[in-house]
C-alpha cells in the first residue's frame, strides 16, 4: 500500500481534485478485491489548510479521519485509516453508481491524458494479487489486446465477489478500477449497469477508427464478461436450470468438435464422397463447365465444391454480386457452359453480364426446371412496390438505390421510373452517403429489404451522436450537420425482408445477450432491428460486425490473425447472425489460418468457435449423444489434401419462433441436380430447356430492351466501388427529371 494513502501529512497535488467532502471508499480488511486508495502523486501543493473530523463506519470498529484539504483554488477530500491500520475499509453504503461517480470526477479532473495514465499505472500497482490458479483460459475477458483474467463468484450473503489481473499494467490499473467499483454489489445491481454508464470513464484518450481504442474498450469487455458470469451463477443461486447453449463448431488446427446435436449433423459433411467429388471434377473439366455458387449452398454441395476446387479450378463460391464477375472470368478460361447454382435473379444477372461483357454463346444453367425464388425480389417485383417507386417518382431530386438481390426486370422498370444504382449490404452505406454528398437536397429510395432500410436509418441516427472526425472516417464528406440534414430525405420500402434473416427474432436476441453477450458478434444487415442493435453495440466496442457475408467472413479472419500473431493461448466465440451455408467458407478460412500457425514453430494454442443462434424449435431432435471430436488421425489424408466443410443439414433450422439456419430456396440447388446437368451437356440441351436462364427479349413500358435498362444500374454500381464517385451520366438525369 502508498504510505502516503493512510500518512497523516498534509500533502495534495493541483492534479487531484474531488468535490469537497466527498469521501473516497475503500475496500474491506481481508477482502480479495483491490483498495482504490486517493494517494496523491508528489507534485507542487498549494498553501492548505487542514482540519481532521472523526468518522466511524457503522460495521466496524476502526476509527477514521476525514482529511480536508483547503485552499483558496479547490478543496479536495479523503478518508484515511488511522495509522494503527494496514489497510483503509470502505462505507458498506457506497453502491456501484455512487463510486462510478467519484470514479469519474477524479480522472475528469485530470485534463491531460499522461496524468490519467499515471493514476491507472498507480492502481494497478494495488490490485490485490490472482491467484496463478484462476489464469485460465477460461478466465480470459474476450476482446481484450493484453490478456485480462477476471473471476466471478456469489458469496454466500449473494453479493458479488470479483478477482482480476493482467498482464499489462495500463490494462491492470483499469480492472483495479472495476473491481473496486462492483466487488461486494449484488447481481441485479451489476447486471443493470450499461455499457454506456462508462463512457465517461474515457481515461486514455487514445481514440482510434471509429472513435474506439482497445483501451477504451477494456471497461466496456469487462463489464460484459462480469455479467455473462453472474447471469450463469443467478440460475444456480435460484435453484433453477440454465438454458441450453446454442449448438457451435469449435476449430483448432488439430480438428474441431461438434457441439449440440445441430452442430453434429452438420458434422457429416465433413466427408464429402470421394468417388462423387472425382466424378464432378472429371466432367466439369471434360466439358469445361464453370460453375459459380452462392455462399448459403447446401453444405454437402459446398463439401463436394471445394473438395473439386482443388482438381478443377473453375468453381467459385462468393456472394452474388461476385458470382457473375467468376463467370465472366471463367468464360474468358475458355468455360462452354456456366452452371450458377443459387436463385433466380443470380442465374439472370450472370447471363446478362456475360451478354453485356460479349459472351453470348456461353450457356448459363440452373439446377432446376421450376422457379428458384427469393422473398426479397419477389417483394421488389410486387405491384406495392411499384407504387412506392411512382412516389418516389414525383420527388425530385430522387435516387433509387436497390439491393443487388432483386430481378433484372425489376432493376429496368425502376430505373425508368426513378434514376437506379444497384447496391450489396457491404457497399450500401458509402453508396447512399456519396450520393447525398454529390446531389444537393437529394432524396434516397431505399429497397427493397425493410430491415436492411430500417437499420441504415438508425445508423444515421447514431451517427448523429458521433464527433465530425469520428463521422469523417465513415465518409469524409459528411458531418453532424450533414448527417442530421439527410435523415428526413432517406427514404425506405416498408414489406420487403428475407425469409432467413426475418427469423432471428426476439428468443434468439435475448439468449445471446444472456450467454453470449460477451462473444464477437455477426450480423448481416437484412436482420432485424433487435439483432441489428445488439451487433452494433458490439461493433462499437471492437467485438461485432455488421455487414455483408464478405464483411463478417473478413472480420473473423482478422480476429483469428490477431489472436494468432498474439501468440498465445486464446479462444474465440462468434455468434454467426447469417445463414449458415456460410461456415463452410468460414470454417476453410479458418483452418487455413490456424494451420500456416500449426506449420511453425508457436507454441501458442488458438481455438475459434462458431455458434449457431437457431431456436429450439427450429432443430430436429435427435437422441441425445455426446459431443463428437474430429481429429486428424480420424479424418485421415483426407483433410490434409482439403479443408474441413461442416455446414446445414437441408430442411433444418427455420421457425417461426426465431432463429433460422437455411435458406429453402439456395436448398433447391442439389448436389445430384449439378451432376445431371453436367452428365447431360452439351448432347441433351433440348431437355435442360426448362434449366436454362432467361435471356430477356422483353421491353420496358419505353420500348427498352429490359437485358439493356436493367444492367444499367448494375454498371453504375461497379462505376461507384471503381472511383468512389457517382457516374456523371446518373447524376445528370437525376438532376434532368
Amino acid at each position: 500500500m502508498d504510505p502516503s494513502a493512510v500518512s497523516m501529512k498534509p500533502s495534495c497535488s493541483s492534479s487531484y481534485i474531488l468535490p469537497a467532502s466527498v469521501s473516497t471508499p475503500r475496500p474491506r480488511t481481508g477482502s480479495s478485491s483491490s483498495a482504490l486508495p486517493t494517494s496523491r502523486p508528489s507534485g507542487k501543493c498549494f498553501r492548505t489548510r487542514i482540519s481532521y473530523t472523526p468518522v466511524r463506519d457503522p460495521s466496524s470498529s476502526i476509527k477514521y479521519y476525514r482529511r480536508i484539504f483547503t485552499n483558496l483554488d479547490f478543496t479536495c477530500a479523503a478518508i484515511t485509516a488511522s495509522e494503527s491500520e494496514s489497510q483503509l475499509q470502505t462505507y458498506p453504503n457506497q453502491d456501484p453508481a455512487t463510486k462510478l461517480h467519484l470514479l469519474t470526477s477524479e480522472f475528469q479532473s485530470l485534463s491531460e491524458p499522461i496524468d490519467r495514465v499515471k493514476r491507472l499505472l498507480h492502481y494497478s500497482t494495488l490490485l490485490h494479487p490472482m491467484d496463478d490458479s484462476l489464469k485460465t483460459i477460461e478466465n480470459r475477458v474476450p476482446g481484450c489486446t493484453a490478456q485480462v483474467w477476471l473471476h466471478v463468484r456469489v458469496d454466500r450473503g449473494s453479493r458479488v465477489r470479483l478477482s482480476a489481473d493482467s498482464d499489462s499494467e495500463i490494462t491492470k490499473g483499469f480492472c483495479a478500477c472495476l473491481v473496486w467499483m462492483m466487488d461486494g454489489a449484488s447481481p441485479e445491481v451489476i447486471l443493470a449497469m450499461k455499457t454506456e454508464d462508462l463512457g465517461a470513464l474515457n481515461v486514455v484518450d487514445l481514440k482510434g477508427k471509429g472513435g474506439s481504442s482497445s483501451r477504451v474498450n477494456t471497461w466496456h469487455n469487462v463489464l460484459m464478461t462480469m455479467q455473462k458470469r453472474i447471469k450463469a451463477l443467478v440460475p444456480e443461486m435460484e435453484g433453477r436450470a440454465r438454458s441450453d447453449p446454442f449448438p457451435s463448431l469449435v476449430i483448432t488446427a488439430e480438428g474441431i468438435n461438434a457441439n449440440g446435436s445441430y452442430a453434429e449433423a452438420q458434422a457429416r459433411f465433413l466427408f464429402p464422397d470421394e468417388s462423387k467429388v472425382q466424378e464432378l471434377a472429371n466432367l466439369l473439366e471434360k466439358k469445361r463447365i464453370g460453375v459459380v455458387a452462392h455462399f448459403y449452398m447446401d453444405p454437402e454441395v459446398q463439401g463436394v465444391l471445394t473438395a473439386a476446387q482443388k482438381l478443377w479450378p473453375h468453381i467459385h463460391i462468393s456472394d452474388s454480386l461476385v458470382m457473375a464477375d467468376s463467370a465472366v472470368k471463367m468464360a474468358k478460361a475458355g468455360c462452354q457452359y456456366i452452371t450458377v447454382l443459387g436463385v433466380d435473379f443470380m442465374s439472370e444477372n450472370v447471363r446478362a453480364i456475360l451478354d453485356q461483357a460479349g459472351f453470348h454463346e456461353v450457356g448459363v444453367y440452373r439446377m432446376s426446371d421450376e422457379h428458384i425464388g427469393c422473398s426479397l425480389a419477389d417483394a421488389a417485383a410486387s405491384p406495392a412496390y411499384m407504387e412506392y417507386l411512382g412516389m418516389a417518382s414525383h420527388s425530385s431530386p430522387s435516387l433509387h438505390v436497390v439491393y443487388i438481390n432483386t430481378a433484372l426486370e425489376t432493376k429496368a422498370y425502376s430505373h425508368e421510373l426513378v434514376p437506379t444504382i444497384t447496391c450489396t449490404s457491404s457497399n450500401v452505406v458509402q453508396t447512399i452517403l456519396q450520393a447525398f454528398a454529390e446531389v444537393p437536397n437529394l432524396n434516397v429510395w431505399y429497397g427493397p429489404d425493410s430491415y436492411m432500410g430500417a437499420n441504415i436509418v438508425e445508423l444515421f441516427q447514431q451517427m448523429t451522436m458521433m464527433t465530425d472526425l469520428e463521422i469523417a472516417e465513415i465518409h469524409p464528406l459528411h458531418n453532424r450537420k450533414s448527417i442530421k440534414s439527410l435523415i428526413p430525405r432517406m427514404h425506405f420500402y416498408q414489406d420487403g425482408t428475407c425469409i432467413v434473416h426475418h427469423l432471428f427474432g426476439h428468443e434468439v436476441v435475448e439468449k445471446i445477450k444472456e450467454m453470449y453477450c460477451d462473444a464477437f458478434l455477426t450480423a448481416h444487415f437484412e436482420v432485424p432491428s433487435e439483432m441489428f442493435s445488439l451487433a452494433m453495440e458490439a461493433k462499437r466496442r471492437g467485438m461485432g460486425v455488421v455487414g455483408s457475408t464478405k464483411n463478417i467472413l473478413d472480420f473473423i479472419t482478422q480476429r483469428v490473425q490477431e489472436a494468432m500473431d498474439r501468440n498465445i493461448d486464446e479462444h474465440l466465440q462468434f455468434v454467426l447472425g447469417t445463414e449458415s451455408g456460410m461456415i463452410t467458407s468460414i470454417v476453410a478460412s479458418v483452418r487455413k489460418l490456424l494451420g500456416s500457425m500449426n506449420s511453425t514453430d508457436r507454441g501458442s494454442q488458438v481455438s475459434v468457435e462458431i455458434v449457431f443462434p437457431v431456436s429450439s424449435e427450429s432443430v430436429t431432435k435427435t437422441p441425445e449423444v455426446p459431443s463428437q471430436d474430429f481429429s486428424l488421425g480420424d479424418m485421415g489424408d483426407f483433410l490434409i489434401k482439403a479443408p474441413i466443410i461442416p455446414g446445414v443439414a437441408s430442411g433444418e433450422g427455420c421457425s417461426i419462433h426465431g432463429g433460422c439456419a437455411s435458406c429453402p430456396y439456395m436448398k433447391m440447388n442439389s448436389l445430384s441436380s449439378l451432376l445431371n446437368v453436367s452428365r447431360d451437356l452439351p448432347n441433351e440441351k433440348d431437355k435442360l430447356s426448362a434449366y436454362e436462364a432467361r435471356r430477356f427479349s422483353l421491353r420496358t413500358p419505353n420500348g427498352n430492351l429490359i437485358a439493356d435498362v436493367g444492367c444499367e444500374p448494375i454498371l453504375h454500381m461497379r462505376h461507384f466501388q471503381a472511383t468512389t464517385r457517382l457516374p456523371h451520366t446518373l447524376i445528370d438525369r437525376i438532376l434532368q427529371r
